[in-house]
């Protein structure tokens, strides 16, 4: 049925970065969906009003934890965050890569973002060895499409 429809050079879910300014390039396995919300105003007559601004967005990022360089850089900025020292607030690019590298892909900009949350991995010695990831929760005024 999707045959002919859907067009060449699609983006792949799995060719992605999330560059942020001022820090070390991150090695993100896995990001997860990020959703913009418009805040919206019930009416008494049951209809709905747009109150003019978006929420904040919230996204999570997943980063091998032997990965010592950048793991210290998120350590350092979570640090920064809790004491609210100048500069916490970062901006960065979301970027999507389309299949053919030479073909423009999706970017979008991430402004004022804090860290919010950091979790550490569940351990079991019965497990087989997969890779410990780190999960950090990102905090966002806005999400904008370059």
């Amino acid at each position: 049925m999707l045959k002919g429809r859907i067009q060449p050079n699609h983006i792949p879910v799995n060719k992605f970065s999330w560059a942020v300014i001022g820090m070390p390039a991150l090695t993100i396995v896995e990001l997860s969906g990020i959703e913009e919300e418009l805040e919206v105003v019930d009416l008494p007559d049951r209809t709905v009003a747009s109150g003019g601004n978006t929420k904040a967005v919230e996204f999570t990022i997943m980063m091998p934890m032997h990965h010592t360089v950048e793991q210290a850089a998120m350590e350092q900025w979570f640090a920064d965050c809790t004491a609210q020292k100048v500069g916490h607030r970062k901006s960065g690019a979301l970027a999507h890569q389309a299949v053919n590298d030479a073909a423009p892909g999706r970017t979008w900009t991430t402004l004022d973002c804090i860290l919010s949350k950091r979790k550490l991995p569940d351990l079991a010695m019965t497990n087989e060895g997969e890779l410990a990831l780190v999960e950090w929760t990102v905090r966002a005024t806005r999400l904008i499409p370059v």
